[in-house]
């Protein structure tokens, strides 16, 4: 279902964003700011747009043999945007931009370090057309340091901030070792911290009257979000193993498998492993000093254990595993493959799949993820528009700003936009 709502109810309408990133983390944080009612204007190279639209596996089919390039990661990351084109490296696509920044409040980039300075397109030079600017900048490294020339991806700092050392099979296992998550996860929480610090920065601004500069680096959100694993390390010194599917807090927690099909079982607690030993009618194990701690029966004796849970849950199909497990009120959830997920009753409840118009779609539609912040009573965020085709807006937005049908004409045949 797509939702809707008034231009009042937005958190933030009449807040207008210049997107002038690429691929997906700067961009999801853009998109953030559309889901809460943001005029974001997507900015890209004429011809080529955004290189995520080029990205992933999947490709909206157009109508009527229209070639959308709206891959899966573009598709994921641009919703409620309007897209133009401008050649920033031609004067008069300078002029364009600047022209747009005077009525912005935010401009969001993901250039390499001092990129956009030799176009007068940094945040000093803006800073003097629009003083109440608020300008994000995306890296990989941040903006100084030793590495701050280098580009960077998601995979580099899942292998650099620490996240693939804590993530794979534990040793001594087959197939032990580091290992990747399958989404791209750094850029993902790199792309709400980016939308989190804008927001901060508005609420300043709406205190001062100022706006100001932010730098948010893939690195940073890369070692921060490794959490309560990496904390460990800094209170003890010492580095937790990688458990595989195995919780981080109390145990047992881990994968169970059932007669046809799996369960994730999160007994974590004293009272959960209580309650599971009665229920797998083996209550002697609640007192047996292989698994009377926590550490022991999530860390030390954790293998141990999960084969005799195992050895139990085997015997029943997953229904009536997760119902037994209900029933005691010991946490669980059906393992889904990803077609499951969408039959899953409760992500139906919560309408998470959002079917959105596409007026270039062989389907007339695309069927998006909705945002997780749908559920805010008094401003909730919003899908309006689904993913933009390259220079769709131009017309529109560059209208807006003072440009007549001949000029965009003339510059489109000039290749300025």
């Amino acid at each position: 279902m797509t939702q809707t709502a008034p231009a009042s109810k937005a958190a933030l309408s009449g807040i207008r964003v210049i997107d002038m990133s690429r691929v997906f983390a700067a961009p999801v944080g853009a998109q953030i700011l559309g889901d809460l009612g943001a005029d974001v204007i997507k900015v890209e190279r004429p011809g080529v747009g955004d290189d995520g639209r080029g990205y992933g596996f999947s490709w909206v089919p157009g109508k009527d043999g229209v070639e959308t390039r709206h891959s899966s990661f573009f598709t994921v990351s641009n919703r409620n945007k309007r897209s133009i084109t401008v050649n920033h490296r031609e004067p008069e696509g300078q002029e364009i931009l600047k022209k747009l920044i005077e009525t912005a409040d935010v401009l969001i980039e993901n250039y390499k370090v001092g990129d956009l300075k030799r176009f007068g397109l940094d945040y000093e030079s803006l800073k003097a057309i629009n003083p109440r600017l608020i300008y994000c900048s995306v890296t990989g490294f941040g903006q100084d340091g030793p590495m701050a020339a280098r580009p960077g991806y998601d995979g580099l700092f899942q292998a650099t901030g620490g996240m693939m050392a804590v993530t794979g099979i534990p040793d001594g296992q087959p197939g032990a070792g580091p290992l990747k998550t399958g989404p791209s996860l750094v850029d993902f929480v790199t792309g709400h911290n980016t939308a989190l610090a804008i927001l901060g920065a508005l609420m300043y601004r709406n205190q001062t009257g100022e706006g100001q500069y932010i730098d948010i680096a893939l690195l940073d959100s890369s070692v921060a979000m490794v959490s309560h694993i990496m904390q460990d390390y800094l209170i003890s010194g010492n580095a937790p193993p990688r458990l595989g599917n195995g919780g981080n807090g109390g145990g047992p927690a881990d994968l169970i498998y059932c007669a046809d099909g799996i369960i994730y079982l999160t007994a974590g607690t004293d009272e959960h492993f209580r309650r599971l030993t009665v229920l797998m009618e083996q209550p002697e194990l609640f007192t047996d000093e292989r698994f009377d701690s926590n550490f022991k029966r999530g860390k030390t004796n954790r293998a141990e254990l999960m084969d005799i849970i195992n050895a139990w849950s085997r015997q029943f199909p997953t229904v009536k595993v997760q119902e037994m497990l209900d029933g005691v009120g010991i946490p669980a959830a059906k393992y889904n493959e990803l077609a499951d997920v969408w039959e899953d009753e409760q992500v139906q409840h919560r309408q998470l799949r959002a079917r959105t118009p596409h007026a270039y779609a062989e389907s007339g539609h695309v069927d998006l993820i909705e945002s997780p912040l749908a559920k805010m009573s008094e401003s909730p965020a919003t899908i309006r528009m689904a993913p933009p085709m390259l220079g769709e807006h131009n017309a529109d937005v560059l209208g807006e700003i003072g440009y007549s049908a001949e000029n965009i004409a003339d510059m489109k045949e000039r290749k300025i936009i």
